[in-house]
């Protein structure tokens, strides 16, 4: 006979209770407590050089950049996340009565890891496409120089473009910006491994 284990399942008020005295980031998933895992020295390094070249590169225009730290909350997948890089036009519509939750990014960059890069391209995508003002999605892969770009064209559509060379240069849409792909992987050792 077989002893089924029930999980339980979290509201999103007890996770946001639990994420405030916790030591290490989670995230939310309808109902599950998800332990964000250890990111590399690689993966840093790429969401670092992506930030802080849109920081400079958006100085003095009406965007907020973001990194890591900031959490969205997708309501209609009842979903709390930390995307590695969002760019916010405007002012940030928070959740709730803190200025920790955000809800309204239009572009959104994740590195991908091992653990992660099915999740990033599938569910996750999803997920973020339900947010009205989301326009671009950026997939950075840490083991080569390897960039994938989605950006919105029309309700329902998406533009698909793929960059996999060293000379390539990112060109975003939902913002004046561009980026050659040997400085958003500066000082990445593609031998270093992800474990």
């Amino acid at each position: 006979m077989q002893v089924q284990t029930l999980k339980h399942l979290y509201t999103p008020e007890e996770y946001l209770k639990l994420e405030e005295k916790a030591e290490s980031k989670s995230e939310y998933h309808d109902g599950e407590i998800i332990p964000m895992t250890g990111r590399t020295t690689n993966h840093n390094q790429i969401a670092g050089n992506f930030y802080a070249n849109l920081k400079f590169g958006l100085k003095g225009q009406n965007y907020r950049v973001y990194i890591g730290d900031v959490r969205l909350w997708i309501p209609r997948y009842r979903q709390y996340t930390y995307p590695d890089v969002m760019v916010i036009q405007g002012e940030p519509i928070y959740t709730g009565s803190n200025t920790t939750t955000i809800t309204n990014p239009s572009l959104i960059a994740e590195v991908l890891s091992k653990s992660t890069q099915n999740y990033d391209q599938g569910d996750k995508f999803l997920y973020y496409r339900s947010i009205p003002e989301f326009r671009e999605y950026i997939l950075i892969d840490q083991k080569q120089h390897h960039v994938m770009q989605y950006v919105k064209t029309a309700e329902d559509k998406w533009l698909f473009t793929e960059l996999t060379s060293e000379s390539a240069i990112l060109s975003l849409s939902s913002v004046e910006f561009q980026i050659p792909l040997r400085e958003l992987y500066e000082q990445v050792n593609f031998a270093e491994s992800e474990e």
